[in-house]
């Protein structure tokens, strides 16, 4: 038992000295494929965001405006998360795209209880149903909330440049 007790002491004491390095290294390169990907799609595609009804204030701004912001915020977002370069700037903003996706893309046409806007919980291609699909959109809510609170991580530009700050 006291080798037991040793080994997870061991094993824990490990995990808690990666815990700033790896975690937020993983949620910043894997969030920064997803809006990349996002980013250069609107890039090389056509424009669909005439399409959409935005939610105030957003529906105030061109489709054309609209589509160039979110394909910017997207690439360039998606590049400082890579770098862990002003992190939580392009975490609040990349979140706000987000939220603006899932009520104008992802959210249910229509829904008159708990149980018909849980229907839209789920990923699908097609939601000709009217259901919705902001699962992943939620998810990905969920996964900028560490780098939200905690920052970009020990491997970042931001953590050397805090670093530097300090010393002058």
């Amino acid at each position: 038992m006291i080798a037991l007790t040793r080994y997870y002491q061991t094993v824990t004491s490990w995990l808690e000295r990666i815990a700033p390095v790896l975690p937020p290294l993983i949620l910043r390169l894997l969030l920064a494929w997803e809006f990349g990907e996002s980013g250069y799609e609107k890039y090389t595609g056509t424009n669909w965001f005439s399409d959409l009804t935005f939610p105030f204030p957003f529906n105030l701004l061109p489709a054309d405006v609209s589509w160039n912001l979110s394909m910017v915020f997207e690439l360039l977002g998606a590049g400082a998360l890579l770098l862990g370069l002003a992190t939580r700037f392009f975490t609040v903003s990349l979140m706000v795209l987000t939220v603006v996706a899932i009520a104008s893309v992802h959210s249910p046409e229509h829904w008159n209880s708990l149980g018909e806007l849980l229907r839209g919980y789920r990923i699908v291609d097609e939601q000709g149903d009217g259901f919705g699909n902001y699962k992943l959109p939620l998810i990905y809510l969920v996964m900028f909330l560490p780098l939200l609170f905690g920052g970009a991580g020990r491997w970042s530009l931001d953590h050397m440049l805090a670093l530097r700050w300090r010393k002058s």
